[in-house]
């Protein structure tokens, strides 16, 4: 156990934005997917910034899914993927990549994308489901949402036998844990990372409260609801949760007051399995995430 003082959140967050591959580029990407005056080449333009990401365009292009003779250019593949699957793409490259290198939480290879990516399509499927959210809003804010936990994995390693222990005597979650031990939690962190990168103001603010969503401003309470709800889901069902991901507060009221039912969710959880079954196959509850 460290004995010396724990790195501030803005020593956490400036280290953190200076890890290779974040997903700063997926605001921009976003933007340009949903403006009606983008092409294909300035798609292929902002896709190319990033080499891993037109590298995944390409293989995504050619596969079996989609493949109708070879596609060689980035441009081609946007125009035969289309905006939808191009983002569902983008998402989970920009964010997955940054799982690598951590070990400070007891997560095996691929735990972390696993569980972002079963929440993305829970909140996906729940927008669609309820028609109070724009489906790729929800799916994004479940690919971001924990990516403080990342961050503070990379920088806080020699902490966290006191946030087990801090937890395990105190008997609380682990967000109240990291906050007693560390003196800020992972949501926090999360928080100042989207703002450096300039994602959306809601997903700022979904950050910021996701620990208490009924103190949350009337424009960050849809996103909220369904992301809580979509976390529900994904820990429900189990692939990629560990130790932290369990010790949580269900805020069960604030789910009902917007619609989310015991018979809601458990009519969602197997649409959400079979489409995460689809996109990860054998990887849905084992090894590293392959994109």
């Amino acid at each position: 156990m460290s004995t010396t003082p724990p790195p501030t959140l803005e020593q956490v967050c400036e280290k953190a934005l200076r890890l290779p591959c974040s997903p700063s580029l997926l605001p921009r990407l976003a933007i340009a997917l949903q403006a009606d005056d983008s092409s294909a080449s300035e798609i292929e333009r902002l896709i190319s910034l990033d080499a891993s990401l037109a590298a995944a365009t390409l293989r995504l292009a050619n596969s079996a899914m989609f493949a109708r003779g070879t596609v060689e250019t980035v441009e081609a593949a946007v125009f035969r993927l289309g905006a939808k699957e191009i983002y569902r793409l983008a998402a989970l490259v920009l964010v997955s990549r940054w799982e690598s290198g951590q070990k400070g939480l007891r997560w095996e290879p691929g735990d972390f994308s696993r569980h972002a990516l079963i929440t993305a399509i829970a909140g996906e499927v729940l927008a669609s489901t309820t028609e109070r959210l724009d489906p790729q809003l929800a799916y994004t804010a479940g690919l971001v949402s924990d990516l403080g936990k990342l961050a503070l994995a990379h920088c806080c390693n020699d902490f966290y036998p006191a946030v087990r222990a801090f937890r395990e005597r105190m008997q609380c979650t682990w967000d109240q844990a990291e906050r007693a031990v560390l003196g800020y939690h992972h949501a926090d962190a999360t928080k100042k990372l989207l703002e450096a990168w300039n994602f959306p103001k809601v997903f700022q603010l979904t950050a910021e409260f996701l620990t208490r969503p009924t103190e949350a401003p009337a424009e960050a309470l849809p996103l909220l609801a369904h992301l809580h709800a979509a976390k529900y889901l994904a820990t429900s069902l189990g692939p990629g949760v560990t130790e932290e991901g369990f010790l949580t507060t269900v805020h069960g009221g604030f789910l009902r007051e917007w619609g989310f039912t015991p018979e809601l969710l458990e009519a969602a959880m197997p649409v959400v399995h079979e489409r995460a079954l689809q996109r990860l196959g054998d990887k849905l509850t084992v090894g590293a995430v392959a994109i």
